[in-house]
């Protein structure tokens, strides 16, 4: 049996701009994806049929069983868009093992849709290019394209415009508070606001702290939790909001100041440190798998 396992980063948002809106409802924006050290994994076990399955083990506390409704789940909805690419058309079980929380702000479906793309598109032997995944990639969610592009990027558009940019090494501690969010919510809230100026990237690596999460207002004022938290790490360090969901993080230049702030937050809420890294760890795996699977 073959059985090949993937790790499916998390991401940050070091900032996110609203910068208007296109005729066909999106958004467009900008921000930094930073990738960072934390991550889900996905195991694949080909079949000798079509079906394929997805079975969700949450490992963020506690450990147990998740249910994702089909309609919900990224993993599924990935792999069926390759299968037709596939000849003969094959299948696959499919085991992902999620440390990443949902609805946090940390790209996890995103992630593990790209991870399933760049996997079976090797596993099934489909040859498709990296811009054929991406335009695949973004009728599943405009974060995708950064999970397969695999490098800390600079974002426009509605986040599939990826410039790659260099970053100072930078640590970070992120607090999870206990609720999730709803991104279609929040996009189509009516007291969003989304006209902030653009910026250049050398405005972002000057003045990195003159920028901010345009959704900060929307999610403190429609989840208490995480204003909370927000406040809460302000005592100790910079909090900013990641994305649109509910994880609160805070930079740090060095690792002990990051493991020293973990120490002071990790009662209050679960948290965890990590590292921001250049370039997916991904982007090895799908090298080393390649030569195994394509032997």
């Amino acid at each position: 049996m073959n059985l090949f396992s993937w790790s499916s980063p998390a991401k940050l948002n070091l900032f996110l701009h609203l910068t208007g809106k296109r005729a066909d409802g999106y958004h467009t924006l900008q921000t930094v994806f930073q990738l960072i050290d934390f991550h889900d994994e996905l195991i694949f076990t080909p079949r000798a049929d079509s079906q394929i399955t997805c079975s969700c083990l949450g490992l963020w506390p506690p450990v147990q069983p998740i249910i994702l409704p089909e309609e919900d789940n990224l993993v599924i909805k990935a792999a069926r868009l390759l299968q037709p690419y596939a000849t003969p058309t094959q299948g696959v079980n499919i085991l992902l093992k999620k440390r990443i929380p949902i609805g946090s702000g940390l790209g996890g479906g995103s992630s593990n849709a790209a991870t399933t793309l760049l996997a079976l598109n090797v596993l099934w032997k489909l040859n498709l290019s990296v811009n054929t995944l991406q335009e695949l990639a973004l009728s599943l969610g405009a974060d995708v394209p950064i999970f397969l592009k695999g490098k800390t990027s600079w974002g426009e558009g509605i986040g599939e415009q990826l410039q790659a940019i260099t970053l100072p090494k930078r640590y970070f501690v992120v607090l999870v508070p206990s609720v999730a969010i709803n991104t279609k919510k929040l996009f189509s809230h009516p007291r969003l606001t989304y006209r902030t100026t653009p910026i250049r990237i050398q405005t972002f690596l000057n003045e990195p702290f003159a920028t901010r999460n345009d959704f900060e207002k929307l999610v403190r004022q429609s989840y208490p939790e995480v204003a909370q938290a927000i406040d809460f790490l302000n005592h100790y360090a910079f909090a900013r909001l990641s994305g649109t969901g509910s994880c609160v993080f805070a930079e740090c230049e060095t690792p002990a100041q990051a493991s020293a702030l973990y120490e002071q937050v990790k009662f209050r809420y679960p948290s965890f440190r990590c590292k921001g890294l250049v370039t997916s760890p991904l982007q090895e795996e799908l090298k080393h798998c390649s030569k195994i699977w394509l032997d």
